[in-house]
């Protein structure tokens, strides 16, 4: 089959070069298509529950809502394992399903189970599925913000309740109409209440009870319609509308009519603004604001998705009261051009070295050139792979790329024909013709054609072991194994298909095979070593064996990884301070905080999220913080060549003259991988299960005290 195609590049060189052509056609529309993100995504089939539970205890909310509901979802199909989270008013239960599971069967089932669990939870608990979106579905963030001159239309500042108003009937109701986005959540402000505050005594004065209140404002807050009537052909609609609008409508309603005298609301109550007790805030800087986030939809691509928030986001600006500002604090998309950057620097530098190492070893420019041709091609064709596999472009996959290895084969191809051609040329001692070259070449290549196919498969098999992974180790590595089989395919066939044909066609003048002073040299050196190794095999063999056990050794004392760590750029310092601390007291110490981060010269942005956000994705207690460090590019800084891990350790110092929490150092993206895999934030966690909480608290204090003095534990 290889030779019968061989045969056919060199005697339909054209048509080859055609079908070559149209691959880098459908190479280049491919990766218009192709999903760009900085890592692979590891998020496994999970459906997240979230349940306000207002006013219950921790333990109240276990025993009452957590337990019942995960034992509703036991014996679900395909359900791998669940996870919970009680707290203070909140329950958050994640079941996690075998790959391959399709999301949207198993949010079905799910809220299958749910309808059947809810008879027996507390009356008013409702449970909620979460966003259809990946743990990294968090593409961007934007912080809503008003000048301190400001006013709204009645002459007053704008305050945390106008800002989370603009934000829920403005903002968010536009950026969810935004394709790729699943979910706009928030954090921050408060959100408008109405609140009428009862006199006991005044109640009690006019005979009138809670109830009566009550339902005086249910009765009179509704609209009613009646029909309609015909008048001179025309049908008009007959309606009572009921709703309250302001205050004043509130303060006007009639509970009851005492003695003739009509009783109404601001005759025993007061009414005023106000919000709910809050369960989170958000701060840019050392001010409080209104903080955002846009989901992605799962199976989207990141970077495009960012664009197209940040492109409808700028619309939206454009409606905002003057002295409001929607000011974008995180942006996947920065990321993910750097990373693209870096891989394309790595793509171009590579390529350019391979070409001048070629030309250096083969002594002709043509035929290095030639060879790196072979790079661009088989990249376009790969393209066209991914896209049809459903890989995305990122730094496990494109970065594991190596040209060395992919014009492996073509090398070996193109030296055999250039040595063929130039002896043959100076065998009839003139330039050879176009059939006599293709001759040659088919010739030559059908020679070495058996070690290039080795060369090549010997590390597509290498590659295989790791299709074998599964779980996140799979979902990690697969893309890289993938795109790097498809790239060593895609450079064989070209190998024997579009290099001979282009040698033979464009290497028309006079070749010289002859080695050049690098290889002189090597041999040169290279000879006596040789010769001196066959006269002694014994001592060359038994070094060779202590050198590997030698190694062996060392490599026992070498420190494991999973990944290495993506510098994100940007950090995140979480501060855990003591339990039972309100929002209130963690917010003012939280503004102490972004005040020295901001104090730092690297530092150009610092916002933080305290406590739980209104889908509940997040769940923190009140003495949770994110408190997200957005970095300069390193060109602003004091000294541009300063490590990235001085920089942390200054940070850390910072922060830990601030009294009051303990303080944890992560990435945004960091963060989110080590929650898909565990539930928990930390690099290392240790979960201690058992009935009685004093005694689970007691045995975790004697955990932490061990570990704590372990070398290597920071935070």
């Amino acid at each position: 089959m290889i030779t019968r195609l061989l045969h056919l590049a060199v005697s339909r060189r054209w048509l080859m070069m055609a079908m070559t052509l149209g691959l880098c056609v459908i190479g280049i529309l491919a990766y218009q298509r192709l999903p760009v993100d900085a890592v692979p995504d590891i998020t496994n089939v999970q459906v997240m529950i979230a349940t306000r539970a207002p006013g219950y205890s921790p333990l109240e909310t276990e025993r009452r809502v957590t337990f019942p509901i995960e034992t509703a979802l036991g014996g679900l199909p395909g359900l791998s394992q669940t996870r919970s989270i009680s707290k203070y008013g909140l329950s958050q239960v994640t079941a996690v399903f075998d790959d391959g599971t399709d999301l949207y069967f198993a949010r079905q089932q799910v809220n299958q189970r749910l309808q059947e669990v809810r008879g027996s939870l507390p009356s008013g608990i409702e449970p909620t599925l979460g966003p259809v979106a990946t743990g990294l579905g968090e593409i961007f963030m934007y912080a809503l913000t008003a000048d301190t001159d400001a006013r709204q239309a009645d002459g007053s500042p704008y305050d945390a309740i106008a800002l989370r108003s603009i934000q829920d009937w403005i903002i968010r109701p536009q950026l969810r109409q935004t394709a790729g986005v699943t979910e706009v959540d928030s954090i921050g402000g408060v959100v408008k209440q109405f609140h009428v505050l009862p006199d006991p005594t005044l109640l009690l004065a006019h005979r009138l009870t809670l109830d009566d209140v009550v339902m005086a404002l249910e009765a009179n807050n509704a609209s009613r319609g009646a029909g309609y009537i015909e008048r001179g052909g025309e049908q008009l609609l007959v309606r009572t509308p009921g709703e309250l609008r302001s205050i004043d409508d509130i303060r006007n309603v009639v509970i009851a009519n005492v003695d003739g005298t009509p009783v109404k609301i601001a005759d025993v109550a007061d009414v005023r603004l106000g919000g709910p007790l809050r369960t989170g805030a958000a701060q840019l800087g050392t001010e409080e604001a209104v903080l955002s986030t846009a989901f992605m939809l799962i199976g989207e691509n990141s970077r495009v998705v960012s664009r197209r928030v940040s492109d409808k986001l700028e619309e939206i600006r454009q409606q905002l009261p003057e002295g409001v500002h929607a000011l974008t604090v995180y942006n996947r998309t920065d990321l993910v051009e750097k990373t693209v950057g870096t891989v394309q620097k790595n793509l171009i530098e590579g390529a350019i070295l391979v070409v001048v190492v070629l030309f250096l070893m083969l002594g002709n420019l043509r035929a290095a050139l030639l060879t790196a041709l072979v790079i661009p091609v088989s990249l376009l064709m790969t393209f066209t792979g991914m896209v049809g596999a459903g890989v995305s472009g990122n730094l496990m996959s494109l970065g594991a790329l190596d040209f060395g290895l992919i014009v492996d084969g073509s090398v070996i191809i193109v030296e055999n024909c250039i040595l063929r051609l130039g002896a043959e040329q100076h065998r009839v001692n003139s330039p050879l013709s176009l059939a006599h070259r293709l001759s040659i070449v088919h010739e030559a290549t059908a020679e070495v054609f058996r070690p290039s196919l080795v060369s090549v498969l010997v590390v597509v098999l290498v590659n295989l072991p790791i299709f074998a992974l599964t779980g996140v180790e799979g979902k990690m590595f697969h893309p890289m194994a993938l795109t790097v089989v498809m790239a060593l395919l895609a450079a064989l066939f070209l190998s024997v298909t579009m290099v001979p044909a282009l040698i033979a066609i464009l290497l028309r003048g006079p070749i010289s095979e002859k080695e050049n002073l690098i290889v002189r040299t090597a041999k040169r050196l290279y000879a006596p070593a040789l010769a001196w190794s066959l006269r002694r095999p014994a001592p060359i063999l038994v070094g060779a064996v202590v050198l590997v056990l030698v190694c062996g050794v060392i490599a026992t004392r070498l420190g494991t990884e999973f990944i290495p760590n993506l510098d994100e750029g940007d950090l995140i310092i979480q501060p855990t301070r003591v339990p039972g601390v309100g929002i209130e007291q963690a917010v003012t110490e939280q503004v102490r905080v972004n005040a020295a981060l901001m104090n730092v010269p690297e530092v150009a942005t610092v916002f933080a999220r305290t406590g739980t956000n209104e889908a509940a994705t997040d769940p923190m207690s009140p003495g949770e913080t994110d408190t997200f460090v957005m970095i300069k590019p390193r060109s602003e800084w004091p000294d541009p060549g300063k490590p990235k891990a001085q920089l942390i350790e200054e940070l850390a110092a910072t922060v830990d003259a601030i009294p009051g929490a303990s303080y944890g150092f992560t990435q945004p993206i960091q963060m989110r991988f080590n929650e898909l895999i565990s539930g928990v934030r930390a690099d290392l966690a240790i979960k201690i299960f058992g009935d009685d909480l004093d005694t689970l608290e007691r045995v975790a204090r004697r955990v932490a005290a061990e570990i704590t003095a372990v070398p290597g534990a920071a935070d």
